[in-house]
């Protein structure tokens, strides 16, 4: 069968490559460039736990060797301090790294993979769709044409994919503006990112009164100034003015010793693409929305985008088209991605303006700066990952259904498991391999060897129901969960959302819920086997 055709080589499109690689399905990423991306260290991304364990499972790299992992946050208020967070050594917390280490990080992966093929200089001119496939044009120095089962659209803010489709991509411009500025030098807060709302020094020039500051590798940071609505101008005079100002503050005293290393200003739009999927091609990362205020990241979503997109292509590839798993992928992204614009629209004008309830009501202030830090941490309705609780894959009427404290199409919290061959791992680690998980709460596995239990208990009816799935899974148990008691089963989809937990081992029940997670096709060849229902 023909590759799957990806056109960008960012970091969207590298992951989704990966991310089908992962599952044996060969990939062509077709790059307009020559093969490498220029550092640029102010332009940087921070990456929520699950986006950054996605980017270190499919790089086979720990992060924090190349980024920063936050030990903590600040939020401050003129000279006040509103919170302060601290991270434990083994809490999930955000990371700071610059995207061109995160596109040289999965670059090198790439290069290391047989399954996918980077097309330097190749500049998409055209799309073909035929039933059974589509074929890519392309112009440059290496010119030529591409067949493929499927397209995705990983190729930025100005989509040539998305234009040849004819799809609309209405919003918002210029929702915030940032001055940005990466240098190297020492601040009080070594790990811990800050935001500093109405600081006391007088400003100069075309500067609103917040400043972020966040930590990256060798002693570097990246400062963002929240600049007022408007063109104004923000000259380099006017910029380096400004750091030598905002780093005396910090250090009350006189402007310590940096080495400015790039500058420049970051414009947010919110945009949302009509449509995601035209039959076999399909758009994720910038192409499809444009989101980035209140310290959520818009990489975080494209990489959401790759994860949720390459189970679902890798399923279709291997086992035929399946419309609605596919449809899903529109149903479920577009919803969450139009979800977050919506609640950072309806949180600018009070978080922003000037005036106001915050002046006469006690207490709306801090209830500002919990907003702002929720969004910078992925917490709340401003930052966390969206759940796909509506999902035309949830399943529907199931007897044995029970609440835990992951709700039904949420992320999974990620705990350590038993693997089938006995192995402790994270169930993070799992993820990603085009299997659903079902997960069997049982306390007391973790420390007896897996010999003593695989064959007692439940284990053996849970283990048939298992092998009877429509859609191939994996069996892993687990000491504890969150929320969920003794002997409870989950369902696990391969991007890590929570399907459905259970009482107990239900045949019936597990067998529904994998149904609908597929599309409520039942493969050929796989059925239900005796004893099951």
């Amino acid at each position: 069968m023909d590759p799957v055709i990806i056109v960008g080589a960012g970091p969207v499109g590298l992951t989704l490559a990966l991310a089908l690689a992962r599952q044996e399905v060969p990939t062509v990423v077709l790059d307009e460039g020559p093969g490498k991306e220029e550092p640029r260290p102010a332009r940087t991304a921070v990456l929520r736990p699950d986006t950054a364990a996605l980017l270190e499972r499919l790089t086979g790299t720990a992060l924090d060797h190349h980024g920063v992992r936050w030990t903590g946050w600040r939020s401050m208020r003129r000279r006040q301090v509103v919170s302060e967070i601290a991270f434990a050594p083994d809490e999930p917390a955000p990371v700071h790294i610059a995207q061109h280490v995160i596109s040289g990080l999965l670059r090198a992966a790439a290069a290391d993979q047989p399954l996918v093929e980077i097309a330097a200089d190749s500049r998409l001119d055209s799309i073909e769709q035929e039933p059974s496939g589509v074929t890519a044009h392309t112009r440059g120095p290496n010119g030529t044409y591409w067949r493929g089962s499927y397209l995705a659209g990983c190729d930025g803010t100005r989509s040539t994919v998305r234009k040849l489709q004819d799809i609309r991509f209405p919003g918002r411009t210029a929702v915030e503006r940032h001055a940005v500025a990466a240098l190297r030098t020492e601040l009080p807060w070594t790990g811990q990112a800050l935001l500093h709302r109405m600081p006391p020094w007088r400003s100069s020039g075309p500067f609103a009164g917040e400043v972020t500051a966040r930590p990256l590798p060798d002693g570097a940071w990246r400062l963002d100034w929240l600049l007022p609505p408007g063109k104004d101008l923000v000259t380099p005079e006017l910029l380096v003015a400004r750091i030598r100002e905002t780093l005396a503050g910090w250090t009350d005293g006189a402007t310590p010793a940096y080495d400015l290393l790039d500058t420049g200003v970051h414009t947010v739009h919110h945009r949302l693409a009509r449509r995601w999927r035209d039959g076999r091609v399909f758009l994720a990362g910038d192409a499809a929305h444009l989101l980035g205020a209140l310290g959520t990241q818009g990489l975080d979503e494209g990489l959401r985008d790759a994860d949720n997109l390459a189970w679902k292509l890798a399923s279709a590839w291997h086992h035929g088209p399946h419309e609605a798993l596919l449809d899903s992928y529109q149903a479920e992204r577009r919803a969450v991605v139009a979800a977050r614009l919506r609640a950072t629209d309806q949180a600018l004008p009070g978080l922003r303006g000037g005036g106001g309830l915050r002046h006469i009501v006690p207490g709306t202030a801090r209830g500002h700066d919990t907003l702002l830090t929720d969004g910078h941490l992925g917490r709340g309705a401003l930052g966390a990952p969206g759940a796909y609780t509506a999902s035309p894959l949830a399943p529907r009427h199931l007897q044995g259904e029970i609440p835990v404290d992951t709700p039904c199409g949420a992320p999974v919290t990620d705990v350590q498991v038993t693997a089938e061959d006995g192995s402790f791992v994270r169930l993070r680690d799992r993820l990603g391999r085009g299997t659903l998980l079902v997960l069997l709460i049982a306390p007391g596995t973790g420390v007896w060897d897996r010999k003593h239990w695989v064959s007692a208990g439940v284990m053996p009816r849970l283990a048939a129901a298992v092998t009877a799935l429509p859609h191939p899974a994996e069996l892993l148990v687990a000491e504890s969960y969150p929320g969920a008691p003794a002997h409870s089963v989950l369902l696990v989809r391969p991007d890590g959302h929570l399907v459905t937990a259970l009482t107990g081992v239900r045949p019936a029940d597990l067998y529904a819920a994998a149904e609908a997670t597929v599309g409520g096709t039942v493969q050929e060849g796989v059925g239900v086997e005796a004893g099951v229902r």
